[in-house]
């Protein structure tokens, strides 16, 4: 656990070091475009952050292979290796869309090809655990395909949430922490070396987002682009092949014992299937709707526009961090809860506990509907928020007025681009 530790806090510190030299050299670059329609910021923001991204995967891996434990991994596994490939292919292809805006489709087939990288070198789905059947050995093509789907799946389901500051960073980093605590368990409880390579991608993995984070937190000074969510989706769905695809579920020597204790001990056999879908189950969600959201309009699936979930949520009356909180929220009570569930899937308590917690979600969504109003009173001692308007308007006619006339700034305004992104900002994405 300790040489874990430690790749992830070197893996944190390099992302977050290189972050601002990072930011310097994309807005040199030229890597800030104009603020688009879709956009909820203010004011143009250079992207690259996923340069600071890759470089704390390789410095995370460079660590890894040093250390005693892990060095393991690399001489038993070539699944690292593969990782790398493959990261490094879909990288460069998102640093060129940040800075020229690619075609869909290129970066659709670059993703593809990502994913056939780190078949050819091993990192793939070799069987899975089918629920009532047993374990079902996969040919190379069914393996290839389910490979490549998963990879392009996650991929694009974390590009599409990336849309407010922090946000995809920061649920990443969430659905990580749980893969992690899940695959730790499969390698340390049961023995089984082949979740090595899994735990290791879930540390590195979690140490490029909290690097990350405190740069791009609201006010955002740098955003990942395409070149971090894409590369931090093909890590994500690395683990989730490793684990799933990799570990044989023979070896856990759950088959003992009555009929009714094999299946409680078959959970965590079969939370593989489910764990990929659960740490991205919002994005995932997510993408879904705005598939079937723009070919219901006639449009193309990747047509961008301003229905996802973290806009749903602004216009329903969220501030920007309540927004970012509220899915931070669920994914974790979407990936915990699974997690939960494959350590002790007979307990009650963890049912009604995410109940009840889904509950406490369902109110947060519904909070600004329902905003209190503070008597005449005590409004001089609550938030603006909570204060009757009509009170705030008569007292004050012009900052009433001054306060109607302000309308955000456009794209392409004079004054907003240039030397506004290298001093304080202020605004949402």
């Amino acid at each position: 656990m300790r040489e874990y530790l430690l790749t992830l806090c070197v893996t944190a510190a390099v992302t977050y070091l290189l972050t601002g030299p990072v930011r310097k050299f994309a807005i040199v670059a030229g890597a800030m475009p104009e603020i688009r329609a879709r956009d909820v910021h203010r004011e143009p923001t250079p992207r690259l952050g996923g340069i600071a991204m890759f470089f704390g995967l390789c410095a995370g891996l460079l660590v890894a292979d040093h250390l005693t434990n892990l060095n393991e991994v690399f001489e038993k596994s070539n699944e690292p290796r593969a990782l790398l490939s493959g990261a490094a292919l879909i990288w460069l292809i998102g640093v060129l869309d940040d800075k020229f805006e690619i075609d869909a489709l290129i970066k659709l087939g670059g993703q593809m090809i990502a994913a056939g990288v780190m078949v050819v070198q091993g990192l793939t789905i070799l069987w899975i655990p089918v629920p009532g059947v047993g374990t079902v050995a996969l040919t190379q093509w069914q393996g290839t395909l389910l490979t490549v789907a998963l990879v392009v799946i996650t991929i694009n389901a974390v590009n599409f949430v990336d849309g407010l500051d922090g946000l995809a960073s920061g649920m990443v980093c969430i659905a990580a922490a749980a893969f992690f605590m899940y695959a730790y368990r499969v390698w340390y409880s049961y023995g089984i070396e082949a979740a090595a390579p899994a735990t290791l991608f879930a540390a590195i993995l979690m140490g490029m987002c909290l690097g990350f984070l405190p740069h791009n937190m609201h006010p955002a000074r740098i955003f990942m682009g395409d070149s971090g969510s894409m590369l931090i989706g093909l890590i994500l769905a690395a683990g989730a092949i490793s684990v799933t695809g990799q570990v044989d579920p023979d070896v856990m020597n759950l088959f003992s014992g009555s009929e009714r204790n094999t299946v409680h001990q078959m959970v965590p056999v079969y939370i593989p299937l489910l764990m990929p879908l659960t740490i991205i189950a919002i994005p995932a969600a997510d993408l879904i709707l705005a598939i079937v959201r723009r070919t219901w309009r006639g449009q193309s699936p990747f047509a961008a526009d301003r229905g996802h979930l973290h806009h749903r949520l602004l216009e329903v009356g969220h501030s920007h961090s309540r927004a970012v909180l509220i899915m931070y929220f669920w994914s974790a009570l979407i990936a915990f809860g699974a997690l939960a569930y494959s350590v002790n899937s007979a307990s009650m308590w963890i049912v009604l506990g995410v109940v009840f917690l889904s509950a406490v979600g369902l109110v947060l969504l519904l909070l600004p509907r329902f905003t209190p109003r503070a008597p005449r009173w005590a409004e001089r001692f609550v938030p603006p928020r909570y204060r009757r308007r009509r009170k705030a308007a008569a007292e004050s006619p012009a900052a009433a007025e001054e306060a109607e006339d302000r309308v955000p700034v456009a794209a392409g305004v004079s004054g907003v681009n240039g030397a506004t992104a290298v001093g304080p900002r202020s605004g949402t994405r």
